[in-house]
């Protein structure tokens, strides 16, 4: 049976706020979570990533930038291309790149998009702030190309572990609409994010998605689950269900469009 990983990623873990991976398995239209891990450094993430076991993931951090901004700064437009060269570039270089960008750009259309962030409600992978998706690129892209795993649409690797872009929004949205259940701000860890947090899992629990499929949990993982206000354990677990709907569209596209645009990419299941 194929592992699943679901990953809710930071560009600076630590012991407080680390990488979640929530780990299960597929059958029968059943996602069941076997258990979470977490990484508190990039290193420990990069080792997890070059493990020899086969595997389909679904990851919370944009795979490519969009095609208006790389074409406007003349940077390549092959990705892999694309990829090396913002590799290169430190993070205060990309924050005054992308601020310059959008300072000359007219109001309320400062950021460029993806084609498909609109209809997933992700946000511009060029974001350097809340959240900040642009470092989060800088600092995992690099680490999967080094792992040598395949990334369908974009490029080609191992293709016993497989690596999709995922979005817990867009799959919380479908379940609880614009309703908030996390924060990082203790203060903000209040009684209405913790019934959203329920009534997200419980829906989950249901199969009431258009996935088609039901997450299996047992009382301790429900319970862990809820209790993380953080909502980090959450995403990884939405993320590890996206996973399993694209592992079950199957390789090559693994649910993505044929025609996606190789410099971009996709979110799963938008």
């Amino acid at each position: 049976m194929t592992l699943l990983l679901g990953c809710d990623f930071s560009s600076a873990p630590t012991r407080r706020k680390p990488i979640v991976l929530a780990l299960g398995t597929a059958a029968g239209g059943r996602v069941q979570l076997t258990r979470l891990e977490k990484l508190e450094t990039l290193a420990a993430f990069a080792d997890w990533l070059k493990q020899p076991q086969a595997w389909i993931g679904g990851f919370d951090f944009p795979f490519g930038l969009p095609r208006p901004l790389v074409e406007e700064l003349g940077w390549p437009t092959t990705w892999r291309e694309c990829m090396a060269h913002y590799a290169s570039l430190t993070r205060p270089q990309i924050r005054e790149t992308f601020a310059a960008y959008c300072a000359a750009r007219p109001a309320g259309a400062k950021f460029a998009h993806r084609k498909f962030d609109k209809l997933a409600g992700s946000s511009p992978s060029m974001k350097w702030v809340n959240p900040p998706v642009a470092y989060m690129l800088h600092a995992a892209l690099p680490l999967l190309l080094e792992a040598g795993v395949d990334l369908p649409g974009l490029h080609a690797g191992d293709p016993q572990r497989v690596a999709l872009e995922a979005y817990p929004g867009l799959l919380a949205r479908e379940l609880v609409g614009r309703r908030s259940y996390k924060s990082d701000d203790k203060a903000k860890q209040d009684a209405d994010r913790l019934i959203a947090r329920k009534d997200l899992l419980n829906a989950l629990e249901q199969g009431r998605t258009r996935l088609g499929l039901r997450l299996k949990l047992t009382h301790a993982q429900h319970d862990a689950l809820v209790a993380d206000a953080s909502g980090d354990s959450l995403d990884a677990v939405l993320c590890l269900v996206q996973a399993a709907w694209a592992a079950r569209q199957g390789a090559p596209h693994y649910g993505l469009p044929p025609d996606l645009d190789p410099l971009e990419g996709w979110i799963v299941s938008a």
